[in-house]
């Protein structure tokens, strides 16, 4: 079974706000100084549920990246997690597209590829929560999607069994191959690299493909981000004493009362 995983180069989503600056323009989150961007946890998972894949059905797998240089070393980082290989899509006409632009190119590059029988994306990526551009690619490639998927049950033939996560439950799909998957944090935990896998990592040399490589028109829907805020909450805590439980009691229902909660 061939697999191809699209991951994305995001700010470590686990900083604390206060470690999360902008740049000059205030337009883009920038990483603070000696802090690695990481990769997209939810394509972690995706990542690690292609590699299982292939340990039971054989195959291969690789790792495509659309994103500027920075963005090797989440690639590099999917090498050493067990990727066969990796793409990264790095050209200036590529930087702020939409997610429809975004799709499109990730659609080409695998369609360049090629010999795929299942591709595998994060349900979302954290920077954005945006969640659309797994859609694109399915589109564009005339594939199958489901999304989010929490576990992967079963082959049968041609087909995959799947559980879509859904608000009041689950959705047990058969869905057909070729096909792409969105997949969720539910499904596994990702592991982490090995040291042979990321001393390999460090000697493999990965391909850029820019838009000369792609049959693609020019793209013209970008985003542009006229300003971010960054809201930094604090929280603060109140004992509250009293001689016995219903002194306490009666001090918790004053002060809820004195702040409007009640």
């Amino acid at each position: 079974m061939n697999i191809v995983v699209t991951v994305k180069h995001v700010v470590d989503p686990n900083l604390p706000p206060s470690y999360i600056s902008l740049d000059a323009a205030g337009r883009k989150i920038v990483s603070p100084f000696g802090v690695q961007p990481v990769m997209n946890g939810y394509d972690a998972n995706a990542l690690e549920a292609a590699l299982k894949l292939r340990e039971t059905h054989g195959g291969r797998v690789t790792a495509v990246c659309l994103g500027d240089d920075g963005s090797r070393g989440t690639l590099k980082h999917a090498l050493a997690m067990g990727a066969d290989s990796a793409l990264l899509l790095n050209d200036a006409a590529w930087l702020d597209l939409d997610s429809a632009g975004v799709g499109r190119v990730l659609a080409a590059a695998i369609q360049k590829i090629g010999g795929f029988d299942l591709v595998l994306c994060g349900r979302q990526a954290s920077d954005t929560d945006g969640g659309q551009v797994l859609y694109w690619i399915a589109e564009a490639l005339g594939l199958a999607a489901v999304c989010p998927v929490s576990k992967i049950e079963a082959m049968e033939g041609d087909c995959m069994i799947v559980h879509r996560l859904l608000e009041e439950g689950l959705q047990r799909v058969r869905i057909r191959l070729p096909a792409l998957l969105g997949i969720s944090s539910e499904l596994n935990e990702p592991r982490a690299p090995s040291l042979k896998g990321t001393m390999i990592a460090g000697r493999t040399l990965v391909p850029a493909w820019k838009a000369s490589d792609l049959d693609l028109p020019a793209l013209q829907a970008k985003v542009e981000l006229r300003s971010l805020e960054i809201q930094i909450r604090t929280s603060r805590a109140t004992l509250i004493e009293g001689e016995s439980a219903a002194a306490k009691g009666m001090a918790l229902a004053n002060k809820l009362h004195e702040e409007g909660l009640i």
